[in-house]
């Protein structure tokens, strides 16, 4: 006997053991030998992570993709891994030896720190992928890969030395996003924009002659880091802006400097904003360095690692300084600074000079580091480079040809105007832990990219003409160069592995929007150079998951749900359904645990459906023959599910998740549960044999096939009624994560038996829903027995036939007192039409009609003036710019609720009128 509550707590660790147990999810299972392959690489979580919200949606999209596939009988690898995460590991490892007074990194030295950093990894690494486990994820964790493992190691090198010798990695100096806390580049997706309330200087520049004398006319620029004019070296103005025509070409002296710097005329200088003049510092400026480029202007660095003035036996500083008292001062006073005190002493003295022409405050966005929290500094180093524009070139083509497809569709164009604009991909990082770069540097600083150590020290031989002592660069490569090699290294590659044979390239990606760029873009340029294909068919790209106010998690604002606490208190079926459920394509995910919860009571329905079959003698049975069936009711819940198993079917396979959920949904819950189940009871019940057989056989076979159109979305329970729906029957074959995806076919009856079945049950499922919904609009009292009477003409008798047959059904189900027939619908009576069939309820003393029809009039228009006012409110263009996006979203939501209830409340007054 079943349990009369289903308890996730109690099921859910013994499901998995079982799974494991099994092997269920093992690629290359022998029966599967011969069948069709289908792959995913999971996005391979940071080692350092634990489950969020994010994890939870992408890998349940995942794992719905995985289990509808296997059970359609193919060979399905489910490639799981984490990733080494350069930055973040390093940090906790650091913080733990600060927090146990322990010596530091630099103390250590690389050695044993990178051994501390491997013992962290051992003792408290990977606990994601126990909580990946946990939401039910059917990865082949056998085949479990890291980005610094031996064999994902040796691809890394591999690819950056053919790379390099291919003339498409390279040295170079340029900007980068220098954390000037961790001391090291990071990436743009590393770099949060804070809003910020800060102030605008304005400067004012003294123009000087062609023998460097000042003309006393000033050029004025304006700036929010008054500190980098330390590092200007020209000064840039429109091309047509009328204002400095007759100052294009001619130069002013750099105040605190006297460094002599042109004014060139620039594109990138707005005449609309500021004074339309603008200092440029092109090495501490992205868009600036783009401009120096142009007008070869001096790349000057004024800052150290530690984004402190650098200025003392600086070269580039040092050039045109003049010999003024002001330059002596700033190089005797300013070296050392950092920003901020920089930035107080310059602008001070600007002041004291005259040359400060004004201060406005000034809202703008500084870019952080979102680990280290440091201001980040647009810094001149050498790093090591990747030429993404050529590798990018094939990734265009390959998604302008269809060989690799994006859903939503739209995603396309992110991609396109990514790849198209694509800057040179700086792939070295400061760092200790990741993979060293495999470059070594001779006396004179030619570098030798090997394989090895050995190899390197036998070209250094070959070159100079002896052998040489090398230095190894000591930085590693960004965790983005690793993983971009996913999809082939972790199937075995640079070996030609049966695995890379066999799953290369993968059928679909599943992933977030933001690391189009980072992630699937330079997938594809590596795929597609090293294996010749693209790493994958299709890539489906989730939205985000919000609040219930459609606000976007964050710690800061304390609106973050914990999936493991939701996992915790409704179980893991709940809250993939709901993801499921709420995932569709373009729309983010508004999510509130009030939703988990009523999945959880979806997960109780199903569990009191299959209880209550359970208590009437629905066993499951091996010879059961759907053509056989005789009973209508039957006929009718057959095809509905073949209706069910082809729509949920589609959806999937569109990557539709949200329709395939709620298709699901709302067969088991609305059609099986709300009518099969109701409408069977006099039946399983009742004294006739043999329609109780057939019934119960029927409701079994149909139960059957629900478990398994859930159980990509609801793992667990449906894992756990397939054992017991078996327990006494023959056994089962296989656990029903290996058992076979239900088809349309193992239903459908022949189309005239379920024509007939889908116009009689179907017919008395509307006409008794129309019922219900009139006796809810127009408030008749819940108790009330009512008369239904059928408007028939006399060619109507296959409608008297078949409500004479459901007589007592429709007294049952639409609480009516009495069913009659009559050529005219009566007085009083609100009329309904239900497939062609006119039917009155005559309401006259059950309800006042003039205070019905009163009261449905006032609620119309107030849910129109509501209306009115959100309409007005999303019309202004100011308001939909201004307010945040989730306070639009909510209005527009409002809105088709209000326009929705008003048009059903304008379809009950009109029956009321017509009485």
């Amino acid at each position: 006997m079943m349990e009369k509550t289903f308890d996730p707590k109690a099921v859910e660790g013994r499901i998995a053991a079982a799974w494991r147990d099994a092997a269920a999810f093992r690629a290359g299972r022998p029966e599967r030998a011969r069948a069709e392959p289908f792959t995913i690489v999971i996005p391979p979580p940071n080692v350092t992570g634990s489950l969020h919200m994010g994890h939870a949606l992408n890998n349940t999209l995942q794992d719905i993709l995985c289990r509808f596939e296997r059970m359609r009988g193919r060979d399905v690898l489910w490639q799981p891994g984490m990733d080494h995460a350069g930055i973040a590991t390093q940090m906790v490892v650091e913080r733990q030896l600060m927090e146990r007074q322990e010596p530091g990194r630099r103390v250590l030295g690389r050695e044993r720190f990178l051994d501390r950093v491997w013992a962290w990894k051992a003792e408290s690494g990977g606990a994601i992928t126990a909580q990946l486990q946990r939401l039910g994820a059917s990865c082949d964790w056998s085949r479990e890969r890291f980005t610094l493992d031996e064999g994902l190691s040796r691809a890394v090198v591999k690819v950056f030395v053919q790379l390099y010798k291919e003339g498409l990695i390279y040295k170079d100096k340029r900007l980068v996003n220098w954390d000037p806390k961790l001391l090291t580049a990071v990436s743009d997706l590393e770099v949060v924009q804070v809003e910020t309330k800060g102030h605008l200087w304005h400067f004012k520049y003294p123009v000087v002659d062609e023998g460097g004398a000042e003309t006393g006319e000033y050029i004025v620029v304006a700036t929010t880091r008054p500190e980098t004019m330390l590092g200007d070296s020209g000064v840039a103005v429109h091309p047509d802006d009328v204002r400095y025509i007759h100052l294009q070409g001619k130069r002013v002296r750099l105040p605190l400097v006297g460094r002599l710097i042109p004014i060139v005329a620039d594109e990138y200088s707005d005449p609309e904003k500021g004074t339309g003049a603008v200092k440029i510092t092109p090495a501490h400026d992205f868009n600036d360095f783009e401009v120096g480029r142009r007008h070869r202007l001096a790349l000057i660095n004024i800052f150290n690692a530690e984004a402190e003035l650098d200025l003392q036996e600086n070269d580039d500083f040092l050039l045109g300084l003049d010999s003024s008292a002001d330059a002596g001062f700033v190089l005797d006073n300013l070296h050392g600074l950092p920003r901020e005190a920089a930035r107080s002493q310059i602008v001070e003295m600007m002041d004291v000079r005259g040359l400060l022409d004004k201060i406005e405050a000034h809202a703008h966005t500084v870019p952080h580091g979102d680990r280290s929290g440091a201001i980040i500094e647009p810094w001149l180093t050498d790093q090591w480079y990747v030429d993404a524009k050529t590798l990018a070139q094939p990734a265009l083509e390959a998604v302008r040809a269809g060989r690799t497809s994006f859903i939503p569709k739209n995603w396309e164009k992110t991609y396109f105007d990514w790849l198209e604009n694509i800057q040179p991909w700086c792939v070295s990082r400061q760092l200790w832990w990741g993979h060293q770069i495999p470059a070594w540097y001779g006396p004179d600083g030619k570098v030798f990219v090997e394989m090895s150590e050995a190899e390197a020290e036998i070209a250094a031989a070959t070159y100079y003409g002896a052998p040489t002592n090398l230095i190894r660069d000591e930085d590693v490569l960004d965790t983005w160069f690793s993983s971009a090699l996913w999809p082939f290294s972790t199937l075995g590659w640079p070996d030609e592995t049966p695995e890379l044979k066999r799953h290369y390239p993968t059928n679909a990606l599943v992933t977030g929007f933001d690391i189009i760029f980072f992630w699937v873009a330079r997938m594809m340029m590596m795929g597609l150079h090293f294996m010749g294909e693209v790493p994958f068919r299709d890539v489906y790209i989730h939205a985000l998951v919000r609040d219930e106010k459609g606000a976007k998690m964050s710690k800061s604002k304390g609106n973050v749900i914990d999936p493991l606490n939701l996992i915790e208190q409704y179980g893991a079926d709940s809250l993939r359904f709901t993801l499921a459920a709420m995932a569709a394509q373009g729309r983010d995910i508004k999510l509130s645990t009030q939703r988990v919860e009523g999945y959880r009571n979806f997960a109780t329905k199903l569990w009191n459906a299959a209880r209550f079959a359970e208590m009437n003698g629905c066993a499951y049975g091996e010879g059961f023959d759907r053509h056989n069936v005789a009973i209508t009711l039957n006929r009718w819940i057959l095809g509905e599910t073949a209706k069910a198993v082809a729509e949920v079917a589609a959806a999937i396979e569109a990557y539709r998740f949200n329709d395939a959920a709620n298709a699901a949904y709302r067969f088991v819950w609305n059609i099986f549960c709300d009518w099969h189940l109701e409408l069977a009871k006099p039946l399983l019940q009742g004294s006739d044999e043999q329609n109780r057989i057939e019934t119960q056989a029927t409701t079994a076979f149909v139960l059957d096939g629900i478990i398994k159109l859930l159980h990509p979305f609801m793992p667990f329970i449906t894992e756990e009624l397939w054992a017991i729906k078996g327990a006494d029957a023959p056994p089962r074959k296989s656990l029903l994560a290996l058992a076979e995806w239900p088809k349309p076919e193992d239903y459908a009856l022949d189309a005239h038996k379920s024509a007939e079945a889908e116009a009689e049950i179907g017919w008395l499922v509307d006409l008794v829903s129309e019922v219900r919904s009139v006796r809810s609009e127009i408030n008749v009292p819940a108790g009330a027995q009512i008369k239904l009477v059928f408007v028939h003409r006399a060619e109507d008798s296959d409608v008297e036939a078949r409500a004479l047959r459901l007589e007592e059904t429709l007294k049952r189900l639409a609480r009516l007192s009495e069913i009659s027939f009559a050529a005219e619908p009566p007085e009083k009576s609100v009329q309904l039409i239900v497939r062609g069939t006119l039917a009155a309820l005559p309401l006259e003393g059950i309800i006042d009609f003039d205070a019905e029809k009163a009261r449905l009039v006032k609620e119309i228009a107030k849910l129109k003036g509501d209306a009115g006012k959100i309409e007005a409110k999303l019309g202004n263009a100011d308001f939909v710019a201004r307010a945040p996006e989730e306070v639009v979203e909510e209005n527009r939501e409002r809105l088709a609720e209000a326009l929705a209830r008003a048009e059903k409340l304008e379809a009950a007054a009109a029956r009321l009128s017509g009485a």
